[in-house]
């Protein structure tokens, strides 16, 4: 997922995407404080090594993305932490493309922000309702991730249209897999590390 290389999607739709990841990862980098460096640079870092397993899908792929788990744990500072490991992909495997990095980020990073704002409060709630949380954000995450790629191509052009299906629809098992990773995440961090969980700390005090 989020790895579009330059060339398939029409200029719209680039700029769509540069303005929602230019202004997702302000408005974060003003909010950051410097204590939140290290857990930032640890999640995208488990983001980086998880999603260099890539399976091509067309003008896409899929592959583990963590982003559920990245936005119960980030919140807005998820913007950055994508952008890192996406830029670092791109220099270094050459995933994706330079032109297309802004819809990329933004196809990651909006659904993360999205059901971490949306379930969160579930982690205050104890450990079963946490690792609920977190099976609903990482199925989530990757459904609507997958929903954004299929809508970028689409966007592009009736050419695309049966390559979006196949994105779409090629991502929904991948959810389900997230969901269960990402919900024994959650399950470990609450058990052995709750300080990286918002509100798990409170809920275990």
């Amino acid at each position: 997922m989020a790895h579009i290389p330059d060339g398939i999607l029409s200029p719209p739709v680039l700029a769509a995407g540069l303005a929602v990841a230019a202004g997702g990862t302000a408005l974060a980098l003003r909010r950051l404080e410097s204590d939140d460096l290290a857990p930032v640079a640890l999640v995208s870092a488990a983001f980086f090594v998880v999603s260099l397993v890539h399976v091509p899908l067309g003008p896409s792929g899929a592959h583990l993305m963590l982003t559920g788990l990245m936005g119960l744990m980030l919140g807005w500072a998820v913007f950055p932490a994508v952008l890192v490991a996406l830029m670092l992909q791109l220099l270094m495997f050459g995933h994706g493309g330079l032109g297309s990095l802004g819809v990329n980020v933004a196809v990651m990073a909006l659904p993360a922000l999205v059901v971490g704002a949306l379930l969160r409060p579930l982690l205050r709630r104890g450990q079963r309702a946490a690792a609920v949380a977190g099976a609903a954000a990482g199925g989530l995450g990757v459904a609507m991730a997958g929903a954004l790629v299929a809508l970028a191509l689409a966007a592009s052009g009736e050419a695309f249209l049966p390559a979006a299906k196949l994105v779409a629809a090629a991502h929904l098992p991948l959810a389900a897999v997230e969901a269960v990773v990402t919900a024994a995440a959650v399950r470990l961090l609450y058990q052995v590390r709750p300080s990286a969980l918002p509100g798990a700390v409170a809920a275990n005090a």
